[in-house]
């Protein structure tokens, strides 16, 4: 019996502090084959997001390894022989799945469903720093809110967003830019507020100080739209006051503690939670909405209607890089997204 080729990935058997060696180790994996509704892609570049530090950090302990990563840019190896709309040879980006092994491996399988052809006029990095957060930005405004996901259909109206300056953030006051809404984000230090600004917000808010007081300040009593990007805890009960009668808050944000949903009740507000990997866990019936939303981010991306969130490449794909991106999250002060690209090589 012939022995399976092995690849080049990087993974761990047990979630650790990023400061332990361990925490992402260098490893070899046997070579996935494509089949079916898959893609065997050929990685060039990740991204690291919250997720991946988050998972990575909780992970219990396993005999086999874990591989992360989930924003990827890439060439397509092989075909499954159910695919119709990519051929070997297409560069494609995606954001994948998290109950898969992940793109922090040479080869990686990503249905291609969720798969978009990459934008050609901007690099392989700016490209893989943007469909998970565009995907999360994306499906927030326009899937669970009742906004018209087209340039310019929703003038007059207002939205609000928790943490403009995360990787969501970013996108999301982009794309509802885009969109012609008129945009209030929160922000509070000097180089935050410079970047939400860069990225097309009207008003910027200190989440310091009372929302309501300074959006009452620049004339607005209330938002019919918000969406909070960082603390539903904190955030919910403020919304409440402010989002307008029948408005909609959708959060990406996992509670810790009971939400007080009652709040929300005497104006009939819709909460919608957003999670990008709803669609390729469950397989939903809209599921390939995930590669056709990425095909529109590439064609904005290229038109230059959207503008790439990269801010840091780390070269070598390899788990010293990778343990460096992870804690460049991790400290919670990243503005943009961190990018690996290059070879897979083991150092």
């Amino acid at each position: 019996m012939s022995m399976s080729e092995q690849i080049n990935a990087i993974g761990f058997y047990k979630g650790l502090a990023i400061e332990d060696p361990n925490s992402l180790r260098n490893l070899k994996i046997d070579r996935p084959k494509a089949s079916g509704n898959d893609l065997l892609v050929e990685v060039k570049a990740v991204s690291v997001n919250p997720v991946d530090t988050k998972m990575r950090q909780s992970h219990p302990e396993t005999k086999n390894p874990t591989v992360l990563g989930f924003d990827a840019y890439g060439v397509v190896a092989e075909v499954g022989d159910q695919v119709t709309n990519f051929k070997t040879g297409d560069h494609v980006f995606y954001a994948g799945t998290n109950n898969r092994a992940g793109s922090d491996q040479e080869f990686q399988l990503v249905d291609a469903r969720i798969v978009a052809h990459a934008p050609n006029k901007i690099s392989l990095e700016e490209a893989a720093a943007m469909p998970l957060t565009s995907l999360t930005a994306w499906e927030t405004l326009f899937d669970r809110m009742a906004l018209i996901p087209k340039e310019n259909a929703n003038s007059g109206k207002e939205v609000l967003i928790i943490n403009g300056a995360g990787g969501v953030g970013s996108i999301a006051i982009q794309l509802a830019k885009w969109a012609g809404l008129k945009v209030i984000t929160t922000a509070s230090r000097p180089e935050t507020i410079e970047w939400v600004k860069k990225m097309g917000a009207d008003v910027v808010l200190d989440y310091h100080q009372s929302l309501s007081d300074q959006l009452k300040a620049v004339g607005i009593e209330t938002v019919k739209y918000a969406a909070i990007f960082q603390s539903t805890d904190a955030y919910l009960p403020i919304l409440a006051k402010i989002v307008a009668p029948e408005g909609f808050i959708t959060s990406i944000v996992e509670n810790a503690h009971p939400l007080p949903m009652g709040l929300l009740k005497a104006k009939s507000i819709t909460f919608a939670w957003e999670f990008m990997f709803t669609k390729s866990i469950f397989h939903t019936d809209d599921m390939a909405t995930q590669g056709q939303i990425l095909a529109k981010i590439a064609e904005l991306l290229d038109n230059k209607q959207l503008r790439s969130t990269l801010t840091l490449t780390l070269t070598g794909i390899n788990a010293d890089s990778l343990r460096r991106a992870h804690e460049q999250v991790e400290s919670n002060k990243m503005i943009g997204k961190v990018v690996v690209t290059g070879n897979f090589n083991a150092k």
